[in-house]
């Protein structure tokens, strides 16, 4: 199969995408507008003027490159075409005029985009309604797609490598510390400044207990978050990770005690499976996307978002059981091997894609 997926090459969701089907023999080409080299993959760059960083109105260079990226799927010819969000990358696709393809939503696409401007809602619209056959990695991201769209969407979550993501990779010693942490972008949805407040009330309430806390992750609100660590007089059990490498993420997860996911919007949960993978108890908040990738009751507790206090008694919980801890993590291993292993998801997308072709 020759499969050509139109999206941004330096993503590592992208990148995951890419290996896995040239690992099975695939012949797999990118088109993307960020510049990047993925092995043993063609990358097709076409240079938009634009950084993936600046403003919607700087982006509709974007929009601009359709001619080229017709022309480049006449060259490369592909058996199918899937291309990754439905905004920017779908709505160049759209206005091409390629007839037949698969649309990947990936979440700020379908969750923050239509909520800027009745314009930003019609160019979603019209993104789902060009494609062909539209791919949703959660029910839960389905179910909010289809305010745009009448179309089906097939579920096609991201799997979890669990012979990456294993309890295998804790190395900590038995300090007698109860660690907990989260890996996640440092940004206001994903509820960091409400886990940094959970955490100073659980320490200040309780003297006795010896919680440390481990935060994995860049971004804007970085400095902001120190300060509130300052503030609360927790910054001396508070260790700031920066970016970390998938190996690196699977041994933090594995050496925590308590995962903590706790985001006031989430497509899909892919940290809660990846700490779930690592035999690791997890607290959730009460978003869809984050409930879909848990076992509730079973390998996770679900709290309700943005409620600190709701947190800190929830970390107290799972902190006062330790034999509900162990059992939610062997629980959430199982779960994730049942319903999430990486194999497993891919070997889907890749029926998916056969049937596709087969129905052409």
């Amino acid at each position: 199969m020759k499969i050509c997926f139109i999206a941004p090459a330096d993503n590592y969701h992208t990148r995951k995408w890419c290996t896995w089907f040239q690992s099975k023999g695939h012949m797999v080409d990118v088109i993307s507008f960020t510049n990047a080299i993925i092995e043993n993959v063609n990358v097709h760059w076409i240079d938009s003027g634009v950084d993936v960083q600046e403003s919607d109105g700087k982006k509709i260079k974007y929009l601009l490159q359709f001619i080229k990226v017709n022309k480049l799927v006449k060259e490369i010819k592909p058996d199918i075409v899937n291309v990754h969000y439905a905004t920017s990358y779908g709505t160049v696709v759209a206005l091409s005029g390629i007839k037949k393809y698969v649309l990947s939503v990936w979440g700020s696409d379908i969750y923050q985009f239509p909520q800027k401007s009745i314009f930003h809602k019609m160019m979603l619209k019209y993104s789902l309604r060009k494609a062909t056959y539209l791919f949703s990695t959660s029910n839960a991201m389905a179910k909010e797609g289809r305010k745009y769209t009448n179309k089906p969407f097939e579920i096609t979550p991201f799997g979890v490598d669990m012979d990456l993501f294993s309890p295998k990779k804790r190395n900590r010693e038995e300090d007698g510390n109860f660690v907990v942490g989260t890996i996640k972008t440092l940004a206001p949805k994903y509820g960091i400044d409400y886990l940094l407040k959970a955490v100073s009330i659980v320490r200040h309430e309780n003297l006795n207990i010896p919680i440390q806390l481990r935060i994995a992750g860049k971004g804007l609100c970085e400095d902001e978050y120190k300060q509130l660590a300052d503030q609360l007089e927790i910054a001396d059990i508070t260790t700031w990770l920066g970016f970390v490498s998938q190996e690196q993420a699977a041994q933090e997860w594995s050496n925590m005690d308590l995962a903590i996911i706790y985001s006031s919007a989430e497509a899909f949960g892919v940290s809660a499976v990846e700490a779930q993978a690592c035999e690791v108890p997890v607290i959730i908040s009460d978003v869809p996307g984050l409930m879909e990738a848990t076992a509730l009751g079973c390998s996770s507790m679900v709290v309700p978002r943005m409620n600190e206090r709701a947190l800190a008694d929830a970390i107290l919980v799972m902190y006062n059981d330790e034999q509900k801890r162990s059992m939610f993590g062997k629980n959430g291993r199982k779960y994730v091997k049942e319903k999430y292993e990486f194999d497993f998801c891919f070997r889907k997308i890749e029926q998916l894609f056969c049937n596709i072709i087969d129905n052409s």
